[in-house]
């Protein structure tokens, strides 16, 4: 009892001096985002999504001009690139795919940014030196058909797709590189390229692209491939006789990370919607959009389902090359 009365007056003896930080923080930011009156945002994020964060960014700072560029990840790195070699960097924050930022590190285009809002995310969802935080994820996981698979029928294991049963029903997307070397790590090594070389011997029907395979998969073409949990949840409430599991170990996950330019123009601006966006309101408004947040605490119903995730570290985009290579012999010799 003493010593929970001691850690009471502690934490209230501490909270005024947390919140004053934080508003400090906050203020030198706003003071600073006024003066600059522009934010410019390079992502891979789609026009929908954008338009619906930017909305309620604007709402709340509305003296802040936003403007963004979408394109796929690959492209915008390459935009980047080519901007730099003329001397021009455009961009004020950037979100793409984990791979493409890992480069924009090593290249020197980003500066490390800690959020006060970035303690809430957990080791490997962030970057341990503060150059970028994870916003939202993209669950890979087994989804079946349900006229197809029953609830019962369905493998409830990686291991489980190599039962000869499964011949020619799975599919998967053809460039799943990530994946393959999010396994390679989790697993290792050896045990993932033996996995990996009997997967390919059940004929994997390779399509190009997850949101392909998941209208595909509904439609019934094959009764299960591997694609996102959040698209699959999306088509189940639209009425689409498709279910997911739960169980498989690990379920990778991939990144989305935002992070502030190094030569950004306007880095106050851009620093007060990383803060936004890392906040609840911002990551309930990334749920509301149909993302998986991953700021704990805010997808209830996704958290409950207890998934052994292994979000894929971006610093694989160093190997990424070597990856892709192994991946191809395998799948598509």
């Amino acid at each position: 009892m003493h010593y929970l009365v001691l850690f009471i007056l502690l934490f209230q003896w501490s909270l005024p001096a947390l919140i004053h930080s934080q508003d400090s923080h906050t203020a030198k930011l706003l003071d600073g985002a006024k003066k600059e009156g522009t934010l410019v945002w390079y992502t891979s994020t789609s026009v929908e999504d954008i338009t619906r964060i930017f909305a309620a960014f604007s709402k709340r700072y509305p003296f802040i001009k936003t403007e963004y560029f979408n394109a796929g990840s690959a492209r915008l790195y390459n935009r980047i690139l080519n901007e730099s070699r003329v001397g021009k960097i455009f961009f004020d924050l950037v979100a793409v795919r984990g791979v493409e930022t890992q480069q924009l590190i090593n290249g020197g285009f980003l500066q490390p940014y800690l959020s006060p809002e970035s303690a809430a995310y957990p080791a490997g969802f962030k970057d341990t030196k503060g150059y970028w935080v994870d916003f939202f994820d993209a669950y890979n996981i087994l989804a079946y058909n349900t006229k197809l698979v029953s609830r019962e029928q369905a493998p409830k294991s990686w291991e489980v797709l190599l039962d000869p049963r499964w011949k020619g029903k799975i599919s998967m997307d053809e460039e799943m590189y990530s994946w393959y070397a999010a396994m390679a790590v989790a697993w290792g090594r050896e045990r993932a390229q033996r996995y990996m070389k009997a997967l390919a011997k059940q004929d994997i029907q390779l399509r190009s692209g997850q949101s392909l395979i998941a209208q595909l998969l509904a439609a019934g073409e094959f009764p299960m491939g591997v694609a996102l949990a959040h698209r699959i949840e999306k088509m189940k409430e639209q009425g689409a006789p498709v279910e997911w599991v739960t169980t498989f170990d690990p379920i990778t996950a991939s990144l989305h990370p935002i992070a502030v330019a190094a030569k950004a123009q306007h880095p106050h601006a851009a620093k007060l919607f990383i803060d936004f966006l890392l906040s609840k309101e911002g990551q309930q408004l990334v749920l509301a959009i149909g993302r998986t947040p991953s700021r704990p605490g805010i997808d209830t119903k996704m958290q409950a389902k207890n998934l052994k995730l292994f979000p894929i570290p971006p610093e694989l985009g160093e190997q990424y090359n070597k990856y892709q290579k192994e991946f191809r012999e395998i799948f598509r010799p």
